[in-house]
């Protein structure tokens, strides 16, 4: 079993940064993939970003390329996601996972921490 929480959500102007954090308990991530996602209202929940086991391969989606960063911190079994030149479009509840299967779906997810930019 794998606990992941996250935090470093809040409210934040556009253009301003936020560091979302996701601890993780049980397990050792450095076996994991760790994915961030986000649901904005009345949207689906969506890929943002991932680091995959071993953490040298990363992958964001398009909209973000450029202004997050997903880094990992063994030593604290944590996986940050920084992010930069927040838009309003950002807003959502911003969730990560962790999985050892080729997706995401199946593995372990944190109950989210909510991210708000104002225009």
């Amino acid at each position: 079993q794998v606990q992941l929480l996250e935090s470093g959500g809040g409210l934040v102007q556009a253009g301003g940064s936020l560091r979302l954090s996701c601890s993780a308990s049980g397990r050792t991530l450095t076996n994991y993939h760790v994915g961030w996602f986000r649901q904005a209202p009345g949207k689906e929940r969506e890929f943002v970003a991932d680091t995959r086991s071993g953490g040298f391969t990363t992958h964001y989606t398009n909209s973000v390329k450029g202004r997050f960063t997903i880094s990992r911190d063994n030593a604290k079994n944590t996986v940050y996601l920084q992010m930069n030149s927040l838009k309003p479009e950002d807003t959502a509840v911003y969730y990560c996972a962790a999985t050892q299967l080729s997706e995401f779906s199946g593995g372990y997810w944190g109950q989210g921490t909510q991210v708000t930019v104002s225009s």
